[in-house]
């Protein structure tokens, strides 16, 4: 009898493209699968996207939101992560191709990428403003916020600073939030030869009332809190063009109106990559790969798309992490399922609720099972949850120090900066002796 004991078994291969919140939910509900992982992501690393507004605002470091996608095998020895971007699909050959010349082949394929800022066409959008999707576009909004700072307080205020973000739903009124109080509470500290009143954060948005998925009473409230914060609201607003000095905008029924700006955030809408395109798959509303009740690409075999990138033409779920997580937990089910010769119920998300923070001790949450919140007992809420939905202890530990140093040291003005170039003077001169007085304020 033939002795077949050294012949390695080969085990059905499940490749997972992209490493975040639907794609790590996946791969770890096949922790205990007879299966091989591949975990493909185009970065070392999954970033925790509902806080890198904190990031761009100078409060988190960008250590505290990402997380080393590697160390995923701590606990999971079936998986293991290539780097690299996908390129294109052979989905007869069942073949993903990636940049470098490399190639997989797939038993089941899930696509779960994400997606990038969707621009609308609007001219000189992709070219000027700064996107918050990636851990690069948050440093380069916190970095070029100082710049401009620093360059202001150098060479005097000749006119007046502006920062525009585009865009109200959550990361557009959080972050407008964020940097209106860096403004009133850092700003008169730190940088005493800038008056704070000349300072302008503006939010622009083509709706006439920010955060657009919650109750009219909750949208009320932000809309005053950040009234309260001093943030010009722009409501019932379009974005025409955006240039490298600011942004061409146009209320309903008036004139356009230039907004001259050192830094255009922009948080509105989104859309899938480029990339996408060359994949094979179909593709729908904001070009968003179109699956069916099980999560399984139309037409294709064993091949899954979720989270953002996906869209169930017939019903179609908010691009939020909760959608993406459970989406990751029902095709790992399905695998399990099929392997076994099994079948599984359609997927079916259960909406635990959203919620969004406009400021210290301010924030709206909309809970299942529970009553409207706002205040201070939704911030309590928004703060612990976030905290909690990082990926490894040393990430929650590590924010939870520095949210606290924020909120609770108030008055340290202590935020966390990173490098800035060089500042030229426009007019050299000799600098004259600030008078300031004990609060700060410069007389």
């Amino acid at each position: 009898m033939a002795d077949n004991s050294s012949e390695e078994r080969t085990r059905p291969h499940v490749v997972v493209v992209g490493g975040g919140f639907g794609g790590l939910n996946v791969v770890r509900n096949l922790r205990k699968a007879d299966v091989d992982i591949t975990l493909i992501d185009r970065h070392a690393y999954n970033t925790f996207n509902p806080l890198l507004y904190q990031v761009a605002t100078a409060s988190l470091n960008p250590g505290d939101v990402t997380w080393f996608l590697r160390a995923v095998r701590a606990k999971q020895d079936n998986v293991i992560f290539l780097k690299g971007t996908v390129t294109s699909m052979d989905h007869e050959q069942r073949l993903v191709h990636l940049d470098g010349g490399l190639e997989l082949q797939y038993d089941y394929l899930v696509i779960a990428c994400g997606v990038t800022a969707n621009f609308f066409g609007i001219p000189g959008a992709a070219e000027h403003s700064l996107p918050l999707y990636k851990r690069s576009q948050a440093l380069a909004v916190r970095d070029r916020m100082f710049a401009y700072l620093e360059n202001a307080a150098v060479n005097g205020q000749d006119e007046d600073l502006r920062l525009v973000v585009v865009g109200g739903g959550a990361t557009g009124v959080e972050t407008a939030g964020a940097l209106a109080e860096l403004r009133n509470n850092d700003l008169p500290v730190a940088y005493p030869e800038i008056d704070p009143s000349r300072v302008h954060i503006t939010l622009v948005e083509m709706q006439d009332f920010v955060l657009g998925p919650f109750a009219p009473k909750l949208r009320d409230y932000a809309k005053r809190s950040l009234d309260k914060r001093g943030v010009d609201l722009r409501l019932g607003t379009s974005v025409k063009e955006v240039r490298a000095d600011g942004v061409l905008v146009q209320r309903k029924d008036q004139e356009p109106e230039f907004l001259k700006s050192g830094i255009v955030v922009w948080a509105s809408g989104i859309t899938a990559h480029d990339v996408v395109k060359n994949w094979n798959v179909p593709q729908g509303r904001g070009q968003r790969i179109e699956m069916d009740e099980h999560l399984r690409v139309h037409g294709l075999k064993n091949v899954f798309a979720i989270g953002d990138v996906s869209i169930n033409p017939d019903d179609p779920l908010p691009q939020l992490a909760q959608p993406a997580m459970q989406g990751g937990k029902h095709v790992a089910k399905f695998i399990k399922a099929d392997l076994a010769g099994e079948t599984v119920k359609p997927f079916k998300y259960f909406d635990k609720g959203t919620m969004a923070t406009i400021g210290k001790a301010s924030a709206v949450a909309e809970i299942r099972f529970m009553p409207k919140m706002k205040g201070f007992l939704a911030w309590l809420i928004w703060v612990g949850l976030h905290i909690f939905m990082l990926l490894g202890n040393r990430n929650r530990f590590a924010t939870l120090t520095n949210l606290g140093a924020k909120y609770l040291l108030w008055g340290s003005h202590n935020v966390i900066i990173g490098e800035t170039p060089p500042i030229e003077a426009k007019d050299p001169h000799v600098l004259e002796r600030a008078k300031v007085s004990p609060r700060g304020r410069r007389r």
